[in-house]
């Protein structure tokens, strides 16, 4: 291993969302998909415009990312922004560009949201790029989270509405909107119980079902967990 010779007196710095130190990191598992994250967001952060966006294209001819990535560099990226993406840390369109696919990812957050279902739609295009989605259909869906919880759970204090920002970039916005159908739908009217929903469906799936108490045991899957005392029926 070749050492590292240390930070010079003067040198820039990249700003990293404190959220992803609390609630992303703790999740990611593959060294690949932590690096490809982390350059991502540095990436992003140096963009201008809006949406702020970057290419796969751009990514792939970057010599750091190829160098920490290794030799089997364009399927370890592949991968990795694959995993992030499924994930709910960016969000990824793909584009037809000249008659080429062109695809890029953007942080996974409101804003960006908002604009990749105008681009879908046809309402906006992207700052200095030509091209259109390769897949019809409808736009992203982007619920108000806010309006969401206060119509369904309780009032928003500041206190849960820095929560929700920080769930709005670490979850899918759909994902939010079926917590809280499934938490009304037990009674569970709890920003805490709806964080455990989604906590669940990222580390085990959502697809593998319903999240709700084993009924059959009479037992609340939650009552040994952490925030037990919060969720318990």
């Amino acid at each position: 291993m070749t050492p590292f010779d240390g930070f010079p007196a003067r040198m820039q710095f990249t700003r990293i969302p404190n959220v992803f130190f609390s609630r992303l990191l703790p999740r990611i598992d593959d060294i690949a998909e932590l690096k490809v994250t982390l350059f991502v967001l540095a990436r992003l952060y140096t963009k201008k415009g809006h949406p702020r966006f970057v290419s796969l294209a751009e990514l792939a001819d970057d010599p750091a990312l190829g160098e920490s990535l290794g030799k089997a560099t364009p399927a370890v990226l592949g991968k990795a922004l694959e995993a992030a993406a499924m994930r709910g840390t960016f969000l990824h369109l793909a584009l037809d560009r000249d008659g080429q696919r062109y695809d890029i990812y953007l942080l996974n957050a409101a804003a960006e949201r908002q604009a990749i279902a105008d681009i879908q739609s046809g309402r906006t295009e992207l700052p200095g790029l030509k091209a259109r989605p390769i897949t019809e259909g409808p736009a992203v869906e982007v619920p108000d989270i806010f309006s969401l919880y206060e119509e369904n759970i309780g009032l928003l204090t500041p206190m849960v509405a820095e929560e929700l920002k920080e769930l709005e970039i670490l979850y899918p916005p759909s994902w939010f909107k079926e917590a809280v159908k499934e938490a009304v739908s037990l009674n569970k009217r709890s920003l805490r119980y709806i964080i455990r929903i989604l906590e669940s469906w990222a580390r085990e799936g959502k697809g593998r079902g319903t999240h709700k108490p084993d009924s059959e045991k009479g037992k609340d899957k939650y009552a040994d967990q952490k925030f037990g005392h919060i969720v318990r029926r």
